[in-house]
C-alpha cells in the first residue's frame, strides 16, 4: 500500500465519517462521558487507563470520559505523530503544561535537571522558583558547550548518579543558538544505569514539527507550545509532548490525574490547523530569509540572529544546524543600534507587524525579549547569554515579504540616532 506524506494524511488520518453520520470533517465531541457496551468492557477500558495491565494483542484503549479520552484528542494525537515519527503524543492545555507534566514525571526528589540556557521566561521560572521546591537540583550550561563541558559539570555537581533529565531548547528562544541533540543523547548515555536512564527532552517549539525532528537526533521527548506553529492563528492555546509509548503512557497517566488535558473545542481546532501546516510553515521561512538578508545591511540594526544566515565561518553552530534542522525557521532576533530607548521606538512605529508575543502565527508579531517574555530571568543571565537591551524578537507570518519589508524599514527609520549612530552617519 502507498505511504502518504503526512500533509496528506492531515486531512483525514485516525477519522471515519461513517463513525459521525457521514460529517467530512471530524465533529466537537463536545461530551463528558462515554457510554459502555457492557460493564466488562467498561472494567477493561479503566485497567488500560490505570495501568492495571497491559493491552492485549490488538486491543485498543476505548473512550471513557473526557479527562481520560475524547475523539478530538485522540485523533489529535494520532496525526500530530506524523511530524516527528513518534510512536506516541499527549496533548495539553498550554504548552507550560506539557513542559511541567514531563518535567514532574521523570523528576524525582534528589535528582539533577541539566538544561541548556536560555530558556523560554516561563520554563525558567518553573526550573528555578518551582522544581527546586520539590528538592530537585538543577544546573544550566551556556551555548556552546561540548559533550566534555557537559560530563565535567555534572561530575563537578557530586550528582553525577542522580542525572535525571538533559532539558534543551534549541533554537534557543530569543537569541536562536543551537544545542547538538545528539552531544546531548550522548551525556545522558554517559551517566545512565540499567536501573536510572536520564531522559533527555527538546522544546522544539521555535522550529515546529517541519523544520526540526529531535527524536530522529536521540531525544526520548519533544515538546511543544501548540499555541505556536502548530496552531497558527492566536486563536488557541495548547501544548504536546511526544516521544515513544512507554514514555508517553507515563505522561498520559500523570496527565489524567492532573487534568491538564486538552478540550474538545481546543483539539478541533488544532486539527483544522494542522491542514495547512506545511503550507504556512514554509511561506513563513521563505518571508523570514528574505526579511533577514535584508535586515543584516540595514545601517540602525547592529546584528542579526537567524539561522538562515549561518555559514562554515559560524563552525559547530554551523555544523549543528546543517545536521539538526531542514530549514532556517521563522524566528528572526535582531539588535537594534542603540539600547532600550531605540529597541523601543523601533517597535512603537510597527504598523504591519503587531506588538505582541506570542510566535508561529499566520501575522508578524514583535516584542522585547528583555522587558516582555524574558522579564522575569535575572539581569546577569540575561547579559551572560546575550539577551540585550536593544534585542527585538520577530516571528515572520505570511504575508507579503515587501509590505513586512515596508513596515520594518519605516519603524528603522524612525530610530533616533544615539551618538555613536549620529558619528557614524557624519563620518560615511
Amino acid at each position: 500500500m502507498k505511504s502518504f506524506q503526512p500533509e496528506t494524511l492531515m486531512m483525514s488520518h485516525g477519522y471515519n465519517p461513517e463513525w459521525s453520520e457521514g460529517a467530512v470533517k471530524c465533529p466537537i465531541f463536545q461530551t463528558s462521558t462515554f457510554v459502555f457496551r457492557s460493564a466488562e468492557e467498561g472494567k477493561a477500558y479503566f485497567e488500560l487507563a490505570y495501568g492495571l495491565r497491559d493491552k492485549e494483542e490488538r486491543e485498543e484503549m476505548g473512550l471513557i470520559y473526557s479527562r481520560l479520552n475524547n475523539p478530538d484528542m485522540q485523533i489529535l494525537e494520532e496525526r500530530l505523530t506524523l511530524w516527528d515519527g513518534a510512536e506516541a503524543c499527549a496533548v495539553f492545555e498550554s504548552g507550560m503544561s506539557a513542559i511541567s507534566t514531563a518535567l514532574f514525571e521523570f523528576l524525582q526528589p534528589g535528582d539533577l535537571l541539566l538544561f541548556s540556557n536560555p530558556l523560554y521566561g516561563g520554563t525558567n521560572h518553573f526550573v528555578h522558583h518551582v522544581l527546586t521546591k520539590f528538592g530537585i537540583h538543577v544546573l544550566g550550561f551556556d551555548p556552546g558547550a561540548t559533550q566534555e563541558d557537559l560530563i565535567a559539570l555534572v561530575a563537578k555537581s557530586g550528582l553525577a548518579d542522580r542525572l535525571g533529565m538533559i532539558y534543551l531548547e534549541t533554537p534557543a528562544n530569543p537569541t536562536n543558538d543551537l544545542v547538538d541533540i545528539a552531544m546531548c543523547r550522548a551525556v545522558a548515555e554517559h551517566f545512565s544505569r540499567p536501573e536510572h536512564r536520564a531522559v533527555v527532552a527538546v522544546d522544539n517549539t521555535y522550529m515546529g514539527p517541519l523544520w526540526q525532528h529531535p527524536l530522529k537526533h536521540g531525544a526520548d521527548l519533544v515538546l511543544y507550545s501548540a499555541t505556536k506553529y502548530i496552531g497558527g492563528h492566536s486563536d488557541v492555546i495548547a501544548g504536546a509532548c511526544l516521544g515513544s509509548h512507554e514514555l508517553i503512557g507515563r505522561i498520559k497517566t500523570l496527565r489524567t490525574f492532573l487534568g491538564n488535558m486538552i478540550a474538545p473545542h481546543t483539539g478541533w481546532l488544532l486539527l483544522r490547523s494542522l491542514e495547512t501546516l506545511k503550507l504556512r510553515m514554509e511561506k513563513q521561512a521563505q518571508n523570514a530569509q528574505i526579511i533577514a538578508e535584508r535586515l543584516v545591511k540595514h545601517p540602525k540594526v547592529a546584528r542579526v540572529h537567524y539561522l538562515g544566515l549561518l555559514s562554515e565561518a559560524d563552525g559547530e553552530a554551523y555544523a549543528t544546524y546543517r545536521r539538526q534542522c531542514s530549514a532556517p525557521g521563522a524566528m528572526v532576533s535582531i539588535e537594534v543600534k542603540g539600547g532600550e530607548k531605540e529597541a523601543f521606538a523601533f517597535l512603537n512605529h510597527l504598523k504591519l507587524v503587531k506588538l505582541a508575543v506570542s510566535l508561529g502565527s499566520t501575522e508578524s508579531l514583535a516584542q522585547h525579549p528583555a522587558t516582555m517574555t524574558h522579564a522575569g530571568v535575572s539581569q546577569e543571565e540575561k547579559t551572560r547569554f546575550g539577551i540585550t537591551d536593544n534585542m527585538v524578537r520577530l516571528s515572520v507570518g505570511v504575508e507579503h515579504p515587501d509590505d513586512l519589508w515596508w513596515d520594518l524599514e519605516q519603524a528603522l527609520e524612525a530610530v533616533p540616532l544615539g551618538s555613536a549612530l549620529l558619528q557614524e552617519a557624519l563620518i560615511y
